[in-house]
């Protein structure tokens, strides 16, 4: 047996003692009291003394908000059901000091000999004071909701490690009007903060302007000399394939590096990925931070990051660590880099933008995305479920709306995860900053246009943000403003110098719908419509070329509406052709838009019970036909579209394709078959069968079957022929005008489109629903009952696999909602991800879907209901 030296031996455990102490990261999470400034004497220098008494001071949340901390306390109504967020006090009437509270929280540390101590605030709104154990730690008030603080506490720290910290929060100045402008009236954003919170067109005022410690505060502990910042840049030159061996890639990296101490450090700043070491010795002046350049490293045969739908998204794990001159870790920061390069270029044909990946354009298919939450409880768990969602939904991008906020990296994490890219706007909306005339805000449009009032403040925070997010693979452009641009003086040093400096891979364009995104040929403002339009409109009127906001409806079901909404308030609003319909205040209150004519075609609703299911039918359709009437003009008219929205952070009724319970509906699976990367489908339009290759693929040998089913389940072959089609490509095949409008003229009937591989395995799997001569399902209305049989059985621990099975015979089964339930209450396990949803079985066959949950101690029940499909539960089997 050979052993190593003793000599040897010590200096290994030495040196893995020094990487396991060198850095230690913890976040103050728990712990916390507060109280507000009203109720609160003493200055913070006695406040943060161990020996002031907390006495009636409250427990605190945070990461979170003055209001999550009422809430937390009982002291206020959920704001989020019904009509409670009427009942809590708005700031705008209270005055500023009612939500200024004292946070305070105690902690145990004592830097050892030679370490550094940090305290870092991730984010908070809008300005506050700092102090520690009878210090103030911030020489002036520190403003700014985007913009990130770190306070060396070294020589603040107690000899015996008992520690309190301190921190006086006050809200916006000003807090704005939410007299039910969009952002109110519009002064929320005189403030470098986001503008939503004095109420939108899809949410209620918050009422405390979200005030509070609202991002992670943590304690950092290094050596001598502090990583920050690090900046990984991926160059993949040339046109690449997800497959295959690739062409070497090169890594640049650089960071910066912070002496703390009073004597100048000597050491090595080095850089590790995939086995390799690029390593550079530097001699840092005391007190000094200094941003170092390291030598690029290549990588040989890469594992390339790439959207979704086009390849893989592998990620590297990385490290950037400072090592002193006696080999001591001083400190290090973990990455994980997804290895690719985008790119953007001019399409003359669209006279829009086109985005390129690895080389290799990729057409856009995206989501605008508000915030996770409306009052900032924000987690990693809730960031990947609904990254999740919308990599379920086949989509390949997500925009970041102006009016919220820079995303929080663990948003980013997902989509580095799920391979989103990312559009990221900057703070500003053509709402609040002046681009239209607005009888609802308080000053004109030429003050407006120069918000927010502090422009260096904004270029600050616009700085540290760009740090904070940059070397996410999924970030891949910044936009200036969300439709408008930036005040001059602020978006012409973001453009020509901070971004080039900070970042220098990414397109910058000036607003969402600038021109040299999307030329406007249309006039208008270059993006929506933003409600219910008949199908044939998606596919013949052609839109601006990269549309970066249209969208529809998004109530969900039934199950939904009793999370948020009293009992009394479930009434189906009642469409009046000409006049004005009749809804709930409450489905007002939360932003409902009108489904109108469009539920009359399947009969008009009985109750709410059978509005919510037909507005399923409704949404599914709109979704799906959304997304097929942009892909079927791919290259020709469009070069991408982005939805607005797939998202509520508040329990709002309109544009969502989950609720914000993560509850998904319909939307999403029209949307997840829509958008499928390989996708066979119909166009009312001229009744020709396409298909839509959102791939780098060429698909030889694909069977394509056209078949039409009659209400009864007997089915009429139209066509079956081997197909194929080159790679990013769409094209049309067959022309079926004359069977469809024979075949659907008395009741309407199914048109079953599949794409077959040589195992005759479906590749891509569409059925409409479509209409008689008249226009109305009355086919749909009269359809009997399908015998479904269901079967579930656990495959993994949070995996259930279940099958339906229509028997021959039988009419389709249509329209299946599938659900996990608790066994006791009935009520829905969220978030649950489905392979598919919504489904429809044909006569004779069946169909396997997957279904991942977080498992609890019982196994749920799979709940089943269709529109001919009568409810039932079924137990899992193991």
């Amino acid at each position: 047996m050979n052993r190593l030296p003793f000599s040897r031996l010590v200096g290994l455990l030495m040196l893995v003692s020094c990487w396991a102490s060198a850095q230690t990261t913890y976040e103050l999470n728990t712990g916390w009291r507060c109280n507000p400034i009203g109720k609160t004497t003493g200055a913070g220098t006695t406040i943060s003394t161990p020996t002031y008494a907390l006495t009636n001071w409250q427990p605190a949340v945070v990461p979170g908000t003055v209001l999550t901390t009422m809430l937390a306390n009982k002291q206020v109504p959920d704001p989020f059901y019904g009509m409670n967020n009427e009942a809590i006090p708005d700031i705008y009437r209270t005055g500023r000091d009612y939500y200024t509270y004292w946070f305070v929280n105690e902690f145990t540390e004592s830097p050892k000999t030679g370490q550094q101590v940090w305290l870092n605030f991730r984010g908070i709104n809008y300005s506050c004071d700092v102090f520690l154990n009878g210090r103030k730690l911030n020489t002036k008030r520190f403003t700014g909701m985007f913009l990130r603080q770190t306070y060396n506490i070294t020589p603040y720290l107690q000899k015996d490690g008992k520690n309190r910290l301190a921190v006086i929060v006050y809200p916006p100045d000003p807090v704005g009007n939410p007299n039910g402008g969009q952002g109110g009236d519009g002064t929320i954003a005189r403030n470098v903060a986001h503008q939503y919170v004095a109420g939108w067109d899809w949410i209620q005022p918050m009422r405390d302007r979200n005030t509070g410690i609202w991002d992670k505060v943590t304690i950092e502990k290094t050596g001598a000399v502090n990583v920050k910042n690090p900046h990984v840049v991926t160059v993949v030159p040339g046109k690449r394939l997800p497959t295959g061996a690739q062409q070497p890639a090169t890594i640049r990296v650089s960071a910066e590096l912070e002496n703390a101490t009073g004597t100048a450090q000597i050491g090595t700043v080095r850089y590790t990925m995939n086995g390799q070491t690029v390593s550079k010795d530097v001699r840092l002046a005391p007190q000094t931070t200094t941003t170092v350049d390291l030598p690029a490293l290549t990588l040989t045969n890469p594992r390339l990051w790439w959207p979704n739908g086009y390849g893989a998204q592998y990620l590297y794990p990385a490290l950037v660590q400072f090592v002193t001159g006696t080999k001591a870790l001083s400190d290090e920061e973990k990455l994980d880099v997804g290895v690719r390069e985008v790119q953007t270029e001019w399409n003359s044909t669209t006279r829009s933008r086109q985005i390129l990946v690895n080389g290799q354009n990729v057409f856009i298919k995206g989501a605008n995305w508000i915030v996770s939450d409306a009052m900032l409880r924000l987690s990693p768990e809730r960031y990947n479920a609904e990254i999740r969602f919308h990599r379920d939904m086949n989509l390949n991008l997500m925009r970041v709306w102006g009016g919220a906020l820079l995303e929080r990296p663990e948003f980013y994490q997902a989509c580095d995860k799920y391979g989103l890219l990312v559009m990221q706007d900057f703070w500003g909306s053509g709402d609040c900053n002046g681009r239209w005339v607005d009888p609802a805000k308080k000053d004109d449009q030429w003050t407006r246009r120069q918000y927010p009032d502090d422009h260096s403040l904004f270029l600050t925070s616009a700085a540290d943000q760009i740090k904070m997010v940059r070397n996410h693979a999924s970030l891949a452009m910044w936009c200036g403003g969300n439709e408008i641009t930036l005040p001059q003086d602020i978006m012409t040093p973001l453009r020509d110098s901070i971004l080039p400096k900070l970042d220098g891979t990414r397109w910058f364009v000036d607003y969402s719908n600038s021109d040299e995104m999307s030329f406007n040929f249309l006039g208008g403002n270059g993006d929506g419509p933003y409600g219910i339009q008949p199908i044939n409109r998606f596919w013949a009127y052609r839109t601006w070329p990269f549309n970066s906001e249209v969208g529809s409806v998004g109530v969900n079901d039934y199950a939904s509406l009793e999370r948020f909404m009293p009992e009394a308030n479930r009434v189906a609003p009642v469409y009046v052709p000409g006049g004005k319909s009749k809804v709930d205040s409450v489905w007002q209150y939360h932003k409902y838009i009108g489904y109108d004519a469009s539920i009359d075609p399947y009969g008009k609703a009985t109750d709410i019970r059978d509005f919510t299911k037909k507005a399923q039918l409704v949404n599914y359709d709109q979704y799906r036909a959304l997304m097929e009437g942009f892909s079927s003009h791919m290259w020709d008219w469009y070069t991408g579209t982005i939805i607005w929205k797939t998202q509520n952070p508040w329990t709002a009724m309109r544009g969502q394709l989950y609720d914000y319970y993560l509850d998904p509906n319909a939307g999403l699976y029209g949307l997840h078959h829509g958008s499928e990367p390989l996708h066979i489908m119909y166009n009312p339009v001229d009744s020709m069968v396409m298909v839509a290759n959102n791939t780098f693929q060429y698909y030889r040998d694909m069977m394509m079957v056209i078949k039409v089913y009659d209400m009864a389940g007997h089915d009429t072959t139209l066509t079956q022929v081997f197909s194929e089609i080159g790679p990013t490509l769409v094209r049309p095949y067959v022309p079926i005008n004359r069977a469809i409008r024979n075949l659907t003229r008395d009741k309407g009937a199914f048109l079953h489109l599949q794409l077959l591989d040589l195992n005759r395995k479906p590749i891509s799997d569409n059925l409409y629903w479509l209409p008689d001569s008249t226009g109305t399902h009355s086919g749909l209305q009269q359809l009997a009952n399908a015998p479904v049989r269901l079967s579930a059985r656990q495959v993994a621990a949070g995996k259930v696999e279940v099958t339906l099975t229509n028997p021959a015979g039988s009419p389709v089964a249509f329209f299946n909602r599938l659900s996990l339930v608790d066994p006791t209450t009935k009520k829905r396990l969220l978030p649950v991800f489905y392979s598919d949803n919504y489904v429809s079985v044909p006569p004779g066959q069946q169909k396997t879907i997957t279904l991942d949950y977080t498992p609890g101690a019982t196994l749920p029940l799979v709940a089943l209901e269709g529109w001919n499909v009568p409810e039932q539960f079924v137990p899992v089997g193991r």
